[in-house]
């Protein structure tokens, strides 16, 4: 029986709580759990199993913990991170992985220091949508992809939200606005299926028709070494929104959208369909629509248990991780190069993303903001 323990009992930390305490994660236990706020402390004080701290020194030193879940704050994920990992704790982190890349690519070369299970809960990964999709263009049923572009825009956000919480929407404690909060599963999946773009160009409003300071409107360019080339489109000021993937190969069309994933696939591979002199001018190649009924969007709360339960597996077991830890600096450094690019109104290269350039022009957006505040 896996011991856990988890940092941050708010919205998903208390999440991964119940899971635990209802028996859904199988071969572990919740054993204790910590928050700076002793409100959030009350509902696990009268179970007699579950140790409550409000230090985090006094936490990661309970011997009895066998696995931490970092549920806290964007900022404190890499430095809590790596304490657990140097206290020989296994370690499963709420996304995103950082704020920024320099501290991420550190907590990563910890990891590699242990033996240690370390994931990331990437959940859309357990997504048979993008599973599906995922396994289509392994195998080469989409061919060569040429474009990908993916609209991101149903997750609205009103003034109200933004006031919420002291924290939302800020450079100082979250780090960013939608690229931060809302959109990185999208930008691990875009990594996860297609791999790294080699350059990105983006444009951003800050604090579009909202009171805000950070991005809440991102239109980027990416290319690829392949040739491909993507457009990421995210906002949170749609409504109502759009989330809609549609990639492009020579072989076809994928869509998903709705829940729902089509495949328009060609008669004739374009690339051959090209090399025939047409006598209409205006041919276009044949193609079948495909939809694929029988993958349906697993519901939120379900994918999340899935990676926990696949994280208790890889620390007893040793199966593969579906969400391993070291691979959230992927889509951290897409966030990082998109940000960067409209921030200096230049395109990024990725294989010479400049980390300490992001750090201090972060910093430059968290010095002013404590100008207005």
């Amino acid at each position: 029986m896996i011991k856990i323990g988890i940092v941050g009992v708010g919205h998903m930390g208390s999440f991964h709580a119940t899971s635990l305490l209802e028996n859904k994660i199988e071969q572990a236990e919740l054993v204790a759990v910590m928050d700076i706020d002793p409100s959030k402390l009350e509902p696990y004080q009268a179970i007699d199993e579950v140790k409550c701290y409000q230090t985090f020194q006094e936490f990661i030193e309970d011997k009895n913990i066998d696995a931490v879940i970092i549920a806290t704050p964007h900022y404190d994920h890499p430095t809590l991170g790596k304490e657990v990992l140097l206290h020989h704790k296994h370690l499963l982190i709420e996304k995103p992985v950082g704020v920024y890349t320099k501290n991420v690519v550190e907590l990563n070369e910890v990891a590699k220091q242990f033996n240690l299970s370390f994931s990331i809960m990437y959940n859309q990964r357990t997504n048979p949508l993008y599973i599906k999709l995922k396994s289509m263009i392994d195998n080469h049923e989409i061919g060569q992809i040429k474009r990908i572009i993916w609209i991101v825009t149903d997750w609205y956000r009103s003034t109200a939200y933004y006031q919420s919480s002291p924290w939302r929407a800020t450079w100082e404690k979250e780090g960013g606005g939608v690229l931060l909060n809302q959109a990185p599963h999208q930008l691990d999946l875009l990594q996860w299926m297609f791999g790294m773009p080699n350059k990105i160009r983006a444009y951003m409003k800050f604090g579009a028709y909202r009171n805000i300071s950070v991005e809440n409107d991102v239109t980027s360019y990416l290319e690829y070494d392949s040739g491909c080339s993507g457009v990421f489109i995210t906002s949170t000021i749609d409504a109502p929104g759009t989330n809609r993937l549609e990639v492009v190969g020579s072989k076809g069309k994928v869509i998903i959208e709705k829940g729902k994933m089509t495949f328009y696939r060609l008669k004739i591979e374009e690339t051959e369909f090209d090399k025939i002199k047409h006598s209409n001018l205006f041919a276009q190649p044949p193609y079948e629509m495909i939809e694929f009924d029988e993958f349906k969007e697993n519901a939120w709360g379900v994918q999340h248990q899935i990676v926990l339960n696949n994280f208790v597996n890889h620390i007893i077991e040793i199966k593969p991780l579906i969400a391993p830890g070291v691979e959230g600096v992927f889509g951290l450094t897409i966030s990082n190069a998109m940000h960067l690019s409209a921030f200096t109104d230049k395109t990024i290269q990725l294989k010479d993303f400049n980390h300490d350039q992001f750090l201090r022009e972060l910093e430059k957006r968290i010095n002013e903001e404590k100008k207005h505040a």
